[in-house]
């Protein structure tokens, strides 16, 4: 799923996907690791979670288009999508303090 620019749909659709806890810290883990990503076995390992339970996570973070999966061997490989992120920032911002200057850089 890629967005170029954000509606408020997409917006609140990745938002939702993040307002969980263990969907926060699965996407910040991601983030962490960057273009390479993780496996799924990596993340619930990384972040202490049963397997099963990580596998509805990621679905509903993948769902959001905030993160990628690509298989690769007998595993898949998941990445934040920074662009999707990145577009997320830049709606939430978009109208920041009325146009005046007020130190947030976007």
């Amino acid at each position: 799923m890629e967005i170029k620019t954000f509606d408020e749909v997409a917006a609140v659709r990745a938002l939702a996907a993040l307002a969980q806890a263990q969907r926060l810290r699965t996407f910040r883990a991601l983030v962490v690791a960057g273009p390479d990503g993780l496996t799924p076995g990596a993340i619930a390992e990384l972040l202490e979670v049963a397997p099963s339970a990580l596998s509805f996570h990621l679905k509903e973070l993948a769902h959001s288009g905030l993160v990628s999966s690509e298989p690769r061997g007998r595993n898949l490989i998941y990445r934040a999508n920074f662009e999707q992120m990145t577009a997320l920032l830049g709606y939430l911002t978009e109208h920041c303090c009325q146009g005046e200057s007020c130190g947030v850089n976007c």
